[in-house]
């Protein structure tokens, strides 16, 4: 188990920890850095100076160094063409993995981002950060956003995805990203959160054989399109507050694809353990 450095930990997470108006703060407080133009397209001081926030003012939830250094790590090794984040938040993991993307040579990053004022913040930092040319911020729900992309054209394939966004959508929006072929073999995945706060549905699909994943099929009947209750209540309800609709979709998906899944474990930027669930799509069985 790796060691956490608790000299560069956040500060600790609240009972209400984001949407209240913090994110808007953090623009502020970036953008009131004195040595602003020395942060001008530096996509690291743009992430010291979110670090900065996040350790001296309010919680920010981030992917973080540590977590955030599994992904990167990644990117290095698969070097994906397209890469796509499913929750950009404030873009701090758009900034790290978009900037890693750009250095081994890929070509677009997606951050799908259904807050229009986080999306805004996204593109904000994006831009300071000098990453506007392989970054692109989608504002929607991700499920539609994956297949507005894809219908347009525009999303063909992806090589890289990672899943930080709404928990209960983890599984159905992986689903859809099979059924429409952008995830196939050769397509890795990598999630955030599966222990902090966890994921249990959405692990038990990615480690499940061909043959589970067929009897859930034809067991569904097409039906399942209520967020699964294994995330916790108060991660299903997460965006009540804006009573927006917690609907998800019932793609199919496709059972037959084979997944290789590892768990990394890592901490949150608070020094709490969680870890990256990385899992590579190797092949499809007939069916």
């Amino acid at each position: 188990m790796p060691s956490f450095d608790q000299s560069k930990a956040y500060a600790a997470q609240e009972e209400v920890f984001f949407d209240d108006g913090r994110e808007v703060e953090l623009l502020h407080f970036v953008y009131g850095k004195p040595d602003l133009e020395q942060i001008r397209g530096s996509p690291s001081k743009v992430l010291q100076a979110i670090d900065d926030f996040g350790r001296t003012k309010k919680y920010l939830m981030n992917v973080g160094e540590d977590k955030g250094k599994i992904v990167t790590d990644l990117i290095a090794e698969v070097k994906p063409q397209t890469m796509v984040e499913l929750g950009g938040y404030i873009g701090y993991s758009c900034i790290l993995f978009g900037d890693a993307v750009r250095k081994a040579g890929g070509k677009r990053y997606y951050s799908l981002e259904r807050n229009p004022e986080f999306g805004a913040v996204i593109a904000s930092l994006v831009d300071l950060a000098g990453l506007s040319d392989v970054v692109k911020v989608a504002i929607g729900s991700s499920d539609y956003s994956i297949k507005r992309l894809h219908d347009a054209g525009e999303l063909k394939h992806i090589d890289l995805m990672f899943l930080d966004h709404y928990k209960p959508a983890y599984r159905p929006d992986l689903k859809l990203c099979e059924e429409l072929k952008l995830v196939t073999p050769g397509s890795v995945l990598a999630a955030d959160n599966v222990i902090t706060p966890g994921n249990p549905p959405y692990l038990e699909y990615v480690r499940a054989s061909v043959e589970q994943k067929r009897k859930w099929l034809e067991q569904s009947n097409g039906t399942g399109a209520d967020p699964d209750a294994r995330v916790g209540q108060k991660h299903i309800n997460q965006y009540a507050k804006r009573g927006e609709s917690t609907a998800l979709n019932t793609s199919p998906g496709n059972p037959n694809l084979v997944y290789e899944s590892k768990l990394n474990h890592s901490f949150e930027p608070t020094g709490d353990p969680d870890a990256i669930e990385v899992s590579r799509c190797t092949g499809e069985e007939s069916g």
